[in-house]
C-alpha cells in the first residue's frame, strides 16, 4: 500500500521502530538457531544478525563454530549479538537435546535423504533451526537428533546456498508461518 501522496519512500528511523514493534506484537512462537561447526566468521556474524532481526532468543554455538568474539563475527554482526543469548555447546546433538528440553522442535536445514522441502517442514510453533558447516553440512549425530530435516528448493543451476543465506531463509519462513497462521 502506497503512503498518502502516492510515491514509496524510505521509512524514517521512528517509523522503522514502529513497524518493527507491530511485527514483534504479532510474533508469538519462540525461535532459536543451532550452528553446527559454521566455521566462517562472516557467516556466523550474518546469522547472528539475522537471528536478532527475526527475534531468535538464543543461538547454540557448536563444534567448530567461530566464536562471537572473533573480529570477523563482530564486524558482520554489527553489535546485534547483544540481542541473542549465545550458548556454547561443543556437541551439536547435545545442543539439539537441550533445545528439545526447552520445548523447541529442532529442524535441521540440510540437503539430506529424507528431507522435506522447507515449505512443508514442521516450522509452526516453537522451533530451533539447525544449520551446518559450509562444506560438510550438519553432522550425522545432529541429523539423528533433529525432529525433522528440511531443504530449501533451488530450481536454478546452483546446488547449494551459503550457510548464512540458508539460515536467513529458514528463519523468515518460520516467522512467516507464525504470522499467517489462522
Amino acid at each position: 500500500m502506497l503512503p498518502p501522496g502516492g510515491s514509496p519512500r524510505q521509512l524514517r528511523p521512528v517509523e522503522v521502530k514502529r513497524l518493527n514493534r507491530e511485527w514483534r506484537r504479532a510474533t508469538q512462537a519462540r525461535l532459536a538457531v543451532l550452528l553446527d561447526s559454521v566455521a566462517q566468521p562472516f557467516n556466523v556474524g550474518s546469522i547472528i544478525r539475522s537471528a536478532a532481526a527475526f527475534g531468535a532468543e538464543r543461538v547454540w554455538l557448536c563444534g567448530n563454530t567461530a566464536p562471537l568474539g572473533h573480529p570477523g563475527v563482530a564486524r558482520t554482526a554489527l553489535g546485534t549479538q547483544r540481542f541473542v543469548q549465545p550458548v556454547s555447546e561443543p556437541d551439536p546433538a547435545a545442543a539439539a537435546k537441550a533445545a528439545a528440553g526447552l520445548g523447541l522442535r529442532v529442524v535441521a536445514i540440510e540437503l539430506a535423504a529424507g528431507a522435506v522441502p522447507l515449505h512443508e517442514a514442521p516450522l509452526d510453533g516453537d522451533v530451533c533451526l539447525a544449520v551446518g558447516n559450509e562444506d560438510h553440512g550438519c553432522t550425522a549425530a545432529l541429523l539423528a537428533a533433529a525432529d525433522a530435516v528440511a531443504y530449501i528448493p533451488q530450481p536454478g543451476r546452483v546446488g547449494s546456498l551459503n550457510a548464512a543465506v540458508a539460515a536467513a531463509i529458514a528463519m523468515a519462513e518460520a516467522r512467516r508461518r507464525g504470522w499467517t497462521r489462522s
